[in-house]
């Protein structure tokens, strides 16, 4: 308790990252919720890798161009997240082209995706002496200290995303759920669905930017599957998603600032913890039943 009063505290040196990790935990749960109504678990664990190697790239070019290093982490930040973002809608339009195609099979394309995307962005920042430092601790789920106006713009585009799954949750459930009828009604079921991934993409990208890729596929994936065990309806469904993974992030940078722990190892293992737990309870609960 001492511990999370101290973390909270707004004299806490790494508040903000405590307010990021916050923000993320609350947020990318919503995002996720669609990618498994969608049945794009997959595409969960491969996006904010992908999106990895976007940063990777975009801090690279200058360097493979011979400019010299801007230090400016302002200037630098917003490159890592054009990167981000470029290599985040080509990867998710790309893939949900294929997987609505039906060619091949979507978890081997993934699953490349994700393990040539893992490799190569350790090997382009290990070759660049300027983007190495930070960096790649971020992409281990090490959260360096993040100043205020990466927590601005984190808040600020977190928000924009969450504005936009209020003003338009109808239509993205309705063709989530059922393409075919959204299309006999007239829906435009092409635009909802690249909305949908762009709002997908920006969330990873502004995740993968701020904490890494880590806690990013945590965050978006585990507390969404473990809502789904209990929730009855749409609102529950993402108002436990969004709960859990917020209360996760705050218990979780405890523990890490506890123990001296990496903070993204730490909030993922913890998430797998508890859907372990709230699987083997549910399954249990309807084993009793069963006698019953």
């Amino acid at each position: 308790m001492e511990t999370l009063k101290e973390i909270l505290s707004p004299d806490f040196l790494l508040r903000n990252s405590v307010y990021t990790s916050v923000l993320i935990g609350f947020a990318c749960p919503l995002v996720g919720v669609f990618l498994v109504l969608r049945r794009l678990v997959f595409m969960g664990v491969a996006l904010p890798q992908i999106s990895s190697t976007g940063v990777a790239v975009a801090l690279s070019v200058p360097f493979w161009l011979g400019a010299k290093p801007d230090h400016a982490a302002h200037s630098e930040h917003l490159l890592a997240f054009a990167g981000s973002m470029f290599f985040s809608l080509a990867a998710i339009l790309l893939l949900a082209f294929c997987e609505r195609r039906g060619r091949g099979l979507s978890e081997g394309r993934l699953g490349t995706a994700y393990v040539v995307a893992s490799a190569l962005s350790i090997l382009l920042l290990s070759k660049n002496r300027y983007a190495e430092v930070g960096w790649l601790d971020l992409l281990k789920g090490e959260i360096i200290t993040i100043d205020n106006y990466d927590l601005a713009i984190t808040g600020a585009t977190l928000a924009l995303v969450l504005t936009m799954l209020l003003l338009f949750h109808k239509e993205f459930l309705f063709v989530s759920f059922d393409r075919a009828m959204a299309a006999t009604l007239g829906k435009n079921v092409l635009l909802w669905d690249i909305l949908i991934y762009l709002l997908i993409g920006v969330t990873v990208s502004i995740s993968v930017l701020s904490v890494g890729p880590l806690i990013s596929f945590g965050f978006l994936l585990v507390p969404a599957l473990t809502a789904h065990l209990f929730a009855r309806n749409m609102k529950q469904f993402f108002a436990l998603a969004s709960v859990l993974g917020g209360l996760t992030a705050v218990l979780g940078f405890g523990l890490a600032y506890q123990w001296d722990w990496p903070v993204g190892p730490t909030d993922v293992v913890l998430l797998g913890v508890i859907y372990a737990a709230a699987w083997s309870g549910q399954r249990v609960c309807r084993l009793a039943a069963g006698k019953n």
